[in-house]
C-alpha cells in the first residue's frame, strides 16, 4: 500500500500525464522501474520507450497534478485503516488481477482493506445482469448470492441498479460475521457514489466488504468507464454469474472478458419472451453453463453445499391453486388472465391486489402481471 506522500505523487503524476494509458504505463515500469525511478531518467530515456510526444508531455506535470495529489493524499489520511492505495507491484495487490492481461496500475480501496492481501486465496463470484432487471430477475440476484455468500464465498459486482445492487444486497444478508461479504468495484473517484440512490449500500458494503476503483479520486462516472471496469469485476472472481441480460448489454462484455480471462461463466434461463432473457439465453448457445440454483454453481466448481444436508422436502409444498397457478411464469396481461380464469374484472383485480400485497405477484409496466419465485 502506498504509503508515502512522494511515492504516491510519482504514480499520481504518471498516470494522469496526458497520452500514458495503462499500456505505455506498463512499459514506462519495465523499462524503468517504479515510477520514481521513470522520474529520475532523462526524457531521450523516456522517448525510447513512449516516444516523442508523450516523452515530451512527461517534461511537465499536468496542470490538475498538485491538487489531486493534495486530494488523495488529504483522502488517506483522514482513514488510513479503511482506505488505501495500492500499485501493480504492492504485495497487497490482488493476485487474480496480475493474471489477467490489463491489470490495473493503481487501485484505490475503501473499507475492509485489511482483506486485501488474502484476495488472492479468498473465493470471490461475480455476479451482474441488466440494470432494469424484472421482479424476477431481482429476486434471483439476491437469492443466488446470499447462498453464495453462505456458501464462503464474496460476491463481485458493480453497484449499478438493478442486479448489481441485488446481488451486493444478498450477499451482505448472508455473509456470516467477519466474513469478506461483497466487492463493489466502481466506475468513479472513491470519493463519489453513483447511483446516489445505492449511497446506503455503499456505506454498508465498506463496512462488511470492498469497494475498488482504478479512477483517481473526482472522477465523475462517465459512460466509457463502465465497460472497462467490468475486465476487473470478472478478473476477481473465479466465475461470472449472469441473472438477466439483454442482448445489448455491459453484462455480456464482462462476461466475454471472463471467459477471455480463463473464468467459468454461468447463465440463468429465463422466459423466451422476456427481452432481459436474450442475453442468457446467448451465452448458454455459447457454452455458458446453465443454472437454476446456487447448488448449480457450487457443483460447477466443486465446492460442497453446507446445505446439502438439508435438502427441500417438495411433497410437503401446498399445491398452486386458482388465480396464482393461472399466471404461469411469463408475464400476463389482464385480458389474457381473465380469458384463462373466467373472472370478472372486479374480482380478477381483486384477487391479483391480493396477491401482490403477499408479495406473489408483481405488477409490470404496460399493464402486465408476474408471478414471483423466491428461492
Amino acid at each position: 500500500m502506498l504509503t508515502d506522500h512522494d511515492e504516491l505523487g510519482a504514480w499520481l503524476r504518471l498516470l494522469c500525464t496526458p497520452g500514458i494509458g495503462p499500456q505505455s504505463a506498463r512499459q514506462l515500469l519495465a523499462a524503468f522501474g517504479p515510477p520514481p525511478a521513470i522520474w529520475r531518467q532523462s526524457p531521450g530515456a523516456w522517448q525510447q520507450v513512449v516516444g516523442p510526444r508523450t516523452a515530451q508531455a512527461m517534461g511537465t506535470a499536468p496542470e490538475d497534478f498538485p491538487a489531486l495529489l493534495q486530494a488523495t493524499w488529504n483522502w488517506l489520511q483522514n482513514d488510513p485503516v479503511h482506505r488505501a492505495v495500492v500499485t501493480l507491484g504492492d504485495a497487497d495487490y490482488p493476485a487474480a488481477l496480475l493474471q489477467t492481461e490489463d491489470p490495473p496500475c493503481l487501485l484505490y480501496a475503501m473499507g475492509r482493506v485489511d482483506q486485501l492481501p488474502h484476495l488472492q486465496a479468498t473465493r470471490a463470484l461475480a455476479v451482474v445482469g441488466s440494470r432494469n432487471p424484472t421482479p424476477q430477475g431481482r429476486l434471483n440476484a439476491q437469492a443466488f448470492a446470499k447462498s453464495l455468500a453462505q456458501s464462503g464465498f464474496s460476491v463481485v459486482s458493480g453497484l449499478a441498479l438493478g442486479v448489481d445492487g441485488a446481488a451486493h444486497e444478498g450477499a451482505l444478508e448472508g455473509a456470516v460475521a467477519g466474513q469478506l461479504a461483497t466487492i463493489a468495484v466502481v466506475g468513479t473517484g472513491l470519493d463519489r457514489v453513483y447511483p446516489k440512490q445505492h449511497l446506503g449500500l455503499a456505506h454498508r458494503i465498506a463496512q462488511h466488504g470492498l469497494i475498488l476503483s482504478e479512477y483517481p479520486l473526482g472522477s465523475a462516472p462517465r459512460a466509457e468507464h463502465f465497460p472497462r471496469r467490468n475486465r476487473i469485476i470478472s478478473g476477481l472472481s473465479q466465475g461470472t454469474l449472469v441473472v438477466e441480460a439483454a442482448l445489448e448489454s455491459g453484462s455480456l462484455i464482462t462476461a466475454r472478458q471472463a471467459l477471455e480471462q480463463g473464468r467459468e461463466v454461468f447463465a440463468i434461463p429465463g422466459s423466451i419472451h422476456s427481452p432481459q432473457s436474450k442475453g442468457c439465453h446467448a451465452l448458454i448457445r455459447q457454452g455458458a453453463k446453465l443454472v437454476e440454483s446456487a447448488q448449480d454453481v457450487l457443483e460447477e466448481l466443486r465446492v460442497p453445499d453446507p446445505f446439502a444436508q438439508m435438502p427441500l422436502a417438495l411433497d410437503t409444498l401446498p399445491p398452486e391453486t386458482g388465480l396464482l397457478a393461472l399466471l404461469g411464469h411469463d408475464p400476463v396481461g389482464l385480458d389474457a388472465l381473465q380469458a384463462r380464469s373466467g373472472l370478472d374484472t372486479a374480482r380478477l383485480q381483486a384477487e391479483l391486489l391480493d396477491l401482490e400485497l403477499e408479495g406473489q405477484v408483481e405488477r409490470l409496466p404496460g399493464g402486465l402481471f408476474q408471478r414471483l419465485v423466491r428461492s
